[in-house]
C-alpha cells in the first residue's frame, strides 16, 4: 500500500509580521482549497492511502467535502495541542506508519518542526507561511502529483529529490534544536513574540543558504556573496550596530516589505561539520526567523553545520521524469 502523509499547519501565515512588517495573511480556507487539489493530485498517481495530522480547523476534513476519492484518507491517532510539537509528533508517527512522502503546508518554521520528527521521508513542501525559503510556491495539484510519483516509486527518491543541510544548535555541547535555513544570535533575554525585526539586536548569523532573492535573514548573506553557497558549505556573518563605522552596510529584505540597512562586520564560508561558538549570554537564539532558544547566563552555545537535512522533492524534475517514463501517456487504451 502506498501511503502519503499530509501535515497542514493551521497557524502558518498569521504571525506578528503582519503588524511589524507587511506579510500577507494566509487564511485556512485557502489551505483547505490547496489540500483538496493536493488530494486529487495524489489520487491521480495511484496513491492508496493518506494519513493526515488532525488540527483545530479540520483542514483535511473540509477539503474532503464535495469530492469523491477512491483512496483512503484518515487522521493520525494523535492528540493535537495547537503547537509546533504537533507537526513534530505527526512526522514521527507517519514515518512509523510507512509514509513514502510528506506533503507539508507551512513556512520555514513548520518544515523545521517536521524535520525534528523525521528526515528519512522526502518532503514535498508547499509554501503557506511567512518566511518561505525552504518551502516553495507551487499549485496544489502539481504538488500532489509530484508527491504521488515519488511515493508510488514512479520516480525514485534518488532521482526526484535533492539533499538539504541543517544547523544543529548546542547548549553546553548537547544538541537542543535544529534550523533549516538560518540561525541568529539575538541580543535579548525573552522569546517574546518570536519574530525578528530589530536588526540592531542581531549579532551573528549562521546560514545554510544565502541568496539576494530570499526574504528574511538569509537575504543578508545573499548581499555579501556573489555566488550561491555550495551544498557542502554554509556562511557565518557577524553584524554590527547601525551607528558603528566599522565594516560595510548592505540593504536587505529582512521581512516582507521590511527592507533594512544592515551593518556587516565580517563574513566567512564554513564547511559541513564546522562549529561556531557564540560568546554572548544571556541571549536568545532565533531559528529560521523565530526566537526559540533562551541562552541563560553561564551557558555555552554553539552551532554546527550538518549535511543531514531532509530530502526535498524537485517538482519540475519529478514531473519531467514522470512524462519520460510514460506515466501520463495512455496510448489510446
Amino acid at each position: 500500500m502506498t501511503l502519503v502523509g499530509i501535515i497542514a499547519n493551521p497557524a502558518s501565515g498569521k504571525d506578528i509580521r503582519r503588524l511589524v512588517a507587511h506579510g500577507s495573511v494566509f487564511d485556512n480556507i485557502e489551505k483547505v482549497n490547496i489540500v483538496r487539489r493536493i488530494l486529487l493530485g495524489l489520487e491521480s498517481t495511484g496513491v492508496d492511502k493518506v494519513l493526515y495530522m488532525p488540527d483545530y480547523f479540520d483542514i483535511v476534513p473540509r477539503a474532503l467535502e464535495n469530492v469523491h476519492l477512491k483512496m483512503s484518507v484518515e487522521p493520525l491517532n494523535m492528540r493535537c495541542e495547537g503547537t509546533q510539537e504537533d507537526s513534530t509528533l505527526a512526522a514521527k508517527l507517519l514515518e512509523e506508519e510507512g509514509a513514502k512522502c510528506f506533503v507539508i503546508l507551512g513556512g520555514d518554521g513548520t518544515n523545521r518542526a517536521v524535520a525534528k520528527g523525521s528526515i528519512s521521508v522526502p518532503f514535498m513542501s508547499v509554501s503557506t507561511g511567512t518566511n518561505n525559503i525552504f518551502p516553495c510556491m507551487v499549485e496544489g495539484t502539481i504538488a500532489g502529483m509530484a508527491a504521488g510519483y515519488v511515493a508510488t516509486g514512479a520516480v525514485s527518491v534518488e532521482d526526484a529529490t535533492f539533499p538539504t543541510k541543517r544547523i544543529d544548535i548546542m547548549i553546553d555541547g548537547k544538541v537542543v534544536d535544529i534550523a533549516l535555513v538560518d540561525v541568529a544570535l539575538y541580543d535579548d533575554i525573552f522569546l517574546g513574540s518570536k519574530a525578528i525585526w530589530d536588526m540592531n539586536r542581531v549579532k551573528e548569523l549562521v546560514l545554510t543558504q544565502a541568496k539576494p532573492s530570499n526574504i528574511g535573514l538569509s537575504s543578508i548573506g545573499g548581499m555579501v556573496i556573489q555566488w550561491p553557497i555550495p551544498q557542502d558549505k554554509g556562511l557565518h556573518v557577524i553584524l554590527g550596530s547601525s551607528d558603528s563605522e566599522e565594516g560595510f552596510i548592505v540593504t536587505a529584505p529582512v521581512a516582507p516589505g521590511l527592507i533594512k540597512p544592515v551593518r556587516v562586520l565580517e563574513f566567512k564560508s564554513i564547511s559541513i561539520g564546522d562549529e561556531i561558538c557564540f560568546d554572548m549570554s544571556p541571549a536568545v537564539i532565533a531559528l529560521d526567523g523565530e526566537r526559540e532558544v533562551e541562552l541563560h547566563p553561564g551557558k555555552k552555545a554553539s552551532v554546527r553545520l550538518s549535511g543531514s537535512g531532509p530530502r526535498v522533492v524537485d517538482i519540475e524534475r519529478t514531473m519531467w521524469l514522470a512524462v519520460q517514463r510514460g506515466r501520463m501517456t495512455n496510448h489510446g487504451k
